[in-house]
């Protein structure tokens, strides 16, 4: 009895041992990698650039005075609609001192003038009347007496035009009234009443009294990278969104590339163009900022797949098929059109077939 006891306790101590050398065992042992898989699907493939820059008027204009003075009235505000010709304001002439002098001295001399030539005029007429003057010598008296006369109004006209800036005759075009240009929306007024404004000329571009622009006819301003200039054709169609219009994309037909690219912060940046499409219902300010979508190539419902699938050596891509439940081969494909995500699949792979995943997830949790 006591022989059979310390049999089945050595078995049992054997068996508890090889049962903790196989729990050990098992616990050591890596469990099966499970790949996971994907297969080609259909899909559309846009390749887009993006260009930033902002939305402004096609016709921008910035009025100036033609004289030089004091601003003495207003009559626009930003935001306010003009017409072509409006007045936008009123400019008092300060008149300076030697040109007031000399315009005054121009009128007493053809105030003379004028006197000597009505006396010779009314003796001669006197005398013609007595048929001692010739008609010749009294037509002569008559030009005389008429040139001194435009003369004097010449000189009149020249001393108003110092003193004010126009004349009485011509006060419907007098240049002291600055009117706009073009037909559009006050965009800024940056002077105020009461300030001193200097007239453009070949030594100063003058004072800007108010900034007008047609906002019925808005564009693109934008640049692009060098890398991506030579891909651009005008005709090309963009889709903008503007940062202060949320949920609204608009279009816009590119117009113009430049011909000659600029530096900034390192970079060669290209200046484009496009034409607005503008929505009626949609109150787009001069200046917003916005980004535009340009859509270089595109395909449409082709087979593709993830392009972190493929592997990419000396320029031709791999895939990893599925030929048995995780059993793969490597195989050579053929690719085309790429958005950076998505990539076009010309050949080696079929809608059927999966492909491996180059990152592999974690095994299951060890017991």
């Amino acid at each position: 009895m006591k022989k059979l006891l310390s049999i089945l306790a050595g078995v049992l101590v054997l068996g508890t041992f090889a049962g903790t050398v196989v729990y050990l065992w098992s616990k050591s042992q890596k469990p099966p990698t499970l790949f996971e898989t994907a297969s080609p699907h259909r899909a559309d493939i846009v390749k887009k650039t993006v260009a930033t820059g902002s939305v402004v008027p096609r016709k921008e204009v910035e009025i100036k005075p033609q004289v030089s003075g004091i601003l003495e009235t207003l009559h626009v505000e930003p935001g306010q609609t003009v017409r072509r010709g409006d007045p936008i304001a009123r400019i008092r002439v300060i008149p300076q001192m030697a040109q007031l002098a000399s315009a005054e001295s121009r009128v007493e001399l053809a105030s003379v003038n004028v006197e000597n030539a009505e006396r010779e005029y009314q003796r001669l007429e006197t005398l013609r009347a007595q048929g001692i003057v010739s008609d010749e010598a009294f037509r002569r008296a008559e030009v005389d007496r008429a040139r001194s006369l435009a003369e004097a109004q010449a000189a009149r006209d020249s001393l108003d035009v110092v003193r004010s800036g126009t004349t009485a005759r011509a006060a419907d075009s007098a240049s002291t009234l600055v009117r706009a240009t073009i037909d559009g929306t006050v965009l800024e007024v940056p002077v105020e009443e009461g300030r001193s404004v200097i007239e453009a000329n070949t030594f100063n571009d003058g004072t800007t009294i108010a900034t007008v622009a047609d906002m019925s006819e808005l564009v693109f301003k934008g640049r692009i990278d060098e890398s991506e200039v030579g891909k651009l054709r005008p005709g090309m169609e963009l889709e903008l969104t503007i940062g202060a219009i949320e949920n609204a994309r608009f279009r816009a037909t590119l117009e113009h590339i430049a011909p000659k690219g600029k530096e900034e912060n390192g970079a060669i940046q290209f200046e484009i163009r496009a034409a607005l499409h503008r929505e009626p219902t949609a109150l787009i300010r001069a200046n917003y900022s916005a980004n535009a979508d340009i859509v270089l190539d595109r395909r449409d419902q082709v087979l593709a797949i993830e392009e972190a699938l493929l592997e990419f050596v000396d320029g031709k891509a791999w895939a990893e098929v599925e030929t048995a439940p995780q059993v793969f081969e490597r195989r050579e494909v053929g690719t085309g059109l790429s958005d950076g995500i998505t990539i076009e699949i010309l050949s080696g792979l079929t809608e059927s077939e999966r492909v491996k995943s180059k990152t592999p997830p974690s095994g299951p949790p060890r017991g």
